[in-house]
């Protein structure tokens, strides 16, 4: 009875943390959430201003909501992967983090990964998969990037696409993405990654995201909504994060 009592005190001192923790950190951007949005309005309204009269006034509207694709990295973006048997496999990592082993053929060799979602993952997809149109695109092999994504999506009402390796532009050893492949209009597209040289042919449509391996703690996902909240309401999204590269 006491150890009963004693686990449901924990999970309840646990839960509480945690919504301190998001609150804290929805608080703390509060005010940068405002300016952002002030200053998109502003960019909005101007805008509508040079916008042909031929384009319904409906769709004006709309392309300013949902018309904007968001594109993210997997790797070290959302998820971190070790090969079981691999040096790195022997680290400990937190028992908090959720993992999932996934099985991957690769030149008729059966390899196995233990994957571990970065925290507060699944709140972020299904958040910004009510604002943007969600695409993976990673430097990864298909063979292993399907299934991870599977399990990141399991309802399968999350990502819209999905664009791999093959997908990538190999230039000096680097794998670099083409943005047009899931959005051809670079207003309406940016690309999360943990690697600023994967959007180097894109410079100004991308958003740099701290790489995640280990920790628990880590609230990078957390941190980035209030920001594409606002984003999704500019004509352009290159004209604000022209002026986030310049101020970092």
């Amino acid at each position: 009875m006491s150890s009963t009592f004693t686990t449901t005190t924990i999970k309840t001192t646990t839960t509480s943390s945690i919504r301190k923790r998001r609150t804290k950190v929805l608080l703390g951007h509060l005010y940068e959430y405002v300016a952002l949005t002030y200053n998109f309005v502003c960019a909005l309204i101007l805008s509508r201003k040079r916008i042909t009269k031929k384009i319904p006034k409906l769709n004006t509207d709309m392309q300013y909501y949902k018309g904007k694709t968001l594109i993210l990295d997997l790797d070290e973006t959302l998820v971190h992967s070790v090969r079981l048997g691999s040096e790195s496999s022997f680290k400990e990592v937190s028992p908090s983090v959720i993992r999932k082993k996934v099985e991957v053929q690769c030149d008729k060799q059966s390899l196995l990964y233990e994957v571990y979602k970065r925290p507060h993952v699944d709140f972020f997809l299904k958040t910004i998969s009510q604002w943007y149109k969600v695409v993976i695109y990673t430097a990864s092999m298909a063979e292993y990037a399907d299934p991870v994504i599977d399990w990141l999506d399991q309802d399968n009402n999350v990502i819209s696409q999905r664009f791999f390796r093959q997908s990538c532009v190999l230039r000096n050893g680097n794998f670099l993405k083409d943005l047009t492949l899931a959005e051809e209009d670079l207003c309406k597209v940016c690309l999360v990654d943990n690697s600023p040289i994967a959007f180097d042919m894109y410079k100004e449509n991308g958003i740099a995201l701290p790489t995640w391996i280990s920790n628990p703690n880590d609230e990078s996902l957390l941190d980035l909504l209030p920001f594409l909240d606002a984003l999704r309401f500019t004509a352009d999204v290159r004209s604000v994060l022209r002026l986030q590269h310049k101020l970092t």
